[in-house]
């Protein structure tokens, strides 16, 4: 954000006060608009649903077959497309809404007083490590718990401790657990790395051309964000895919995630 005084960049959010010993950052506040938006968005697309579809409700639906078909390719069975849609779609629209909201004017326009100075009131939710940390948790724990659901905890554990296999098959486990805890890394990272180095650039380009360069540059920025929204999404879809297929069955599927 810009100051008076220059420019103001932030790794983390900022603390704008403490409730109950909790302290609210404006991350949160900007993370709870988003949520705010994406819940008003819902009900006014539910209370709109007619028999006779408009044009906005046909692009909708053009939408939710396109996604449905792609995981119905990918999973091959409805009743696990039915079951992790909800998941899928949530964590797309989240981020995706995240990533637009960071291209509005409201950040550094509004500041807040938090009794040791002013810091800014919105912060780029995903400009914050903890947000894509907290959903690459979550799509790990999905994805694990999915697997252990479907195989059963032995037939699933056996993808990671095997000793049939002698030690190659020992060795090929330990990649297992070394590539499942590196999802949590890069799930995070990338979508961090590529917000924050975003939220810099518009920045700086924005305190030294202002006017005119920052708008193609937003434009950009707004592609990127719906292509992270969409490759977080994915992934995720294509790990609870890896981790429901039969153990030692899919060695190609194994070496696309490791690529990924």
């Amino acid at each position: 954000m810009a100051t008076s005084s220059g420019l103001h960049i932030t790794l983390a959010s900022e603390r704008l006060l403490t409730v109950a010993g909790l302290p609210i950052t404006n991350a949160m506040l900007t993370m709870w608009l988003v949520m705010l938006t994406l819940f008003v968005l819902a009900l006014i697309v539910r209370r709109n649903v007619n028999i006779i579809p408009g044009k906005v409700q046909n692009i909708a639906e053009m939408g939710y077959e396109l996604v449905y078909g792609y995981m119905m390719q990918t999973l091959g069975d409805k009743r696990m497309v039915d079951r992790y849609l909800p998941l899928i779609a949530s964590i797309f629209f989240f981020m995706l809404f995240s990533n637009v909201f960071d291209l509005l004017p409201i950040f550094g326009t509004f500041t807040f007083a938090n009794g040791e100075g002013t810091v800014p009131l919105f912060h780029e939710v995903n400009a914050d490590l903890n947000t894509p940390l907290a959903f690459a948790i979550i799509s790990f724990l999905v994805v694990e718990l999915s697997g252990i659901f479907t195989l059963g905890v032995l037939k699933y554990g056996s993808k990671f401790v095997n000793f049939k296999g002698g030690a190659m098959g020992f060795i090929i486990g330990l990649l297992e657990i070394i590539g499942d805890l590196a999802r949590l890394v890069s799930l995070s990272f990338r979508l961090f790395g590529t917000i924050f180095a975003g939220e810099v650039l518009l920045l700086v380009i924005g305190y030294f051309v202002p006017y005119i360069l920052p708008v193609p540059l937003m434009a950009f920025e707004l592609f990127i964000g719906v292509l992270q929204a969409a490759i977080f999404a994915i992934l995720t879809l294509a790990y609870i895919k890896l981790a429901i297929e039969e153990p030692h069955g899919g060695g190609h599927a194994h070496e696309e995630a490791y690529a990924q």
